[in-house]
């Protein structure tokens, strides 16, 4: 049967660091602060003017350089981002135009935190069918440029940083593939993690009282995230295991969207998996959201967390709201 491994993979940070303590210079709070309510030491944030497509770049070229593959070889980009360089555009665009393959197929997913899951799943239909047989899977993410970095908005702007993670999948007609996908959302709380302007459903679309409001920066209502993040995450693991004649026992590494350690350790905690077989990363880079699987799934590789052979869950949750999970042979 017809279907899609992982070829190659890649991520890209930027070089600059911020610790909690810089924050603490910029607004009221501390890294005791942070660090207890998120597990967040440190995050990177672009210099200057950086989009999501300039962190992306160099993450594919790993990516492609471990498939021992060029650009020319793809069929399709699917970039995952919630942080776009223009509105549009869709980034997918502006990176095949970086690529110099003009052309192919692009796509843009905006499934926030999920994206990277959403787009594995999308890219793997494209080539079990097969439409395509090489698909480029993009995360990539700045969220520096557009966080309120005061303490009017620390609950959110301590949270995220930037970065890029990239996949290559191809066509197999092996057992190491990706076995399956488990796609959710439910828009009925979107409100409590979103970005409201500038929007078209606002007429200007943009006004000065809206940037004195801060309506332009993104807002989070944090306890009804990590309720909803516990509770989903746990069903979507089971769903995508047990549909699948697999356990939890069976899953040799878990790498779960880094939004917050605590939400990350309580997920692993309620399936009963040991925290050994967790990959955690949101101490160094925060969350990168669309970025932040990619990123922790390519460091898992580098560091032979992850050997030919293993079951590997993927799982993520994000606004929208959204859900997902992703199982693979390694």
């Amino acid at each position: 049967m017809r279907g899609s491994r992982i070829a190659g993979m890649g991520h890209f940070v930027p070089e600059n660091i911020v610790t909690n303590d810089h924050l603490a210079a910029l607004m009221e709070t501390s890294d005791e602060w942070i660090a207890k309510r998120t597990g967040i030491r440190e995050r990177r944030w672009v210099v200057g003017d950086v989009g999501a497509t300039d962190l992306a770049v160099p993450a594919v070229e790993q990516a492609l350089a471990e498939a021992g593959m060029t650009a020319a070889d793809l069929d399709m980009i699917i970039f995952a981002t919630l942080s776009p360089d223009v509105n549009f555009p869709g980034s997918s665009c502006l990176l095949q135009a970086r690529l110099a393959v003009p052309g192919i197929a692009t796509l843009d997913i905006r499934n926030q935190c999920t994206g990277f899951v959403y787009g594995l799943s999308v890219a793997d239909q494209f080539i079990r069918t097969g439409a395509m047989k090489t698909v480029l899977v993009v995360g990539a993410e700045v969220h520096s440029s557009g966080l309120d970095i005061s303490t009017r908005g620390r609950d959110v702007a301590v949270l995220f940083g930037d970065g890029a993670g990239a996949a290559v999948l191809t066509a197999t007609e092996g057992d190491n593939r990706l076995i399956d996908s488990a796609l959710h959302a439910d828009g009925t709380d979107y409100e409590i993690l979103m970005l409201e302007a500038p929007a078209s459903r606002l007429n200007p679309r943009f006004t000065p009282e809206m940037f004195e409001q801060g309506r332009h920066y993104p807002q989070m209502v944090g306890q009804a995230v990590f309720k909803h993040a516990v509770k989903r995450l746990p069903e979507v693991i089971d769903e995508v295991l047990s549909r699948n004649g697999a356990t939890i026992d069976d899953v040799a590494l878990m790498v779960p969207h880094q939004a917050n350690l605590r939400i990350n350790e309580m997920v692993a905690r309620m399936i009963g998996i040991d925290s050994s077989k967790v990959y955690n990363n949101i101490q160094r880079y925060g969350n990168t959201t669309a970025a932040s699987i990619p990123i922790a799934l390519h460091e898992a590789v580098q560091e032979g967390r992850v050997k030919s052979g293993d079951l590997v869950l993927l799982a993520a949750f994000g606004a929208g709201l959204t859900w997902g999970a992703n199982l693979i042979r390694w």
